[in-house]
């Protein structure tokens, strides 16, 4: 544990990794699949339902409707495993 008897510094971490403009772009992108698929009464916030990108954003997918699923949150957070039960 880093940060034993002393705060975090959150401003920094920002700063560092989610005030990037790349990180930005990406959770921007993420945002806009999950309000797409609340208007069609697919998710609703608080349901334990992830949007999944069938292509990943980070593997060049986009965030048009025939990209998106929804899933269980479990299912689509958790990495796909060999038969030796190491990731993929």
């Amino acid at each position: 544990m880093p940060y034993v008897n002393k705060p975090r510094p959150y401003a920094k971490e920002y700063e560092k990794y989610d005030g990037t403009p790349s990180v930005i772009k990406k959770r921007t992108a993420r945002n806009k699949a999950r309000r797409m698929l609340e208007k069609e009464g697919l998710v609703h916030k608080g349901d334990g339902k992830d949007v999944d990108h069938k292509v990943a954003l980070s593997k060049g997918g986009t965030s048009t409707r025939s990209n998106l699923r929804v899933k269980s949150a479990s299912s689509n957070r958790s990495y796909r495993r060999n038969s030796d039960h190491t990731p993929k």
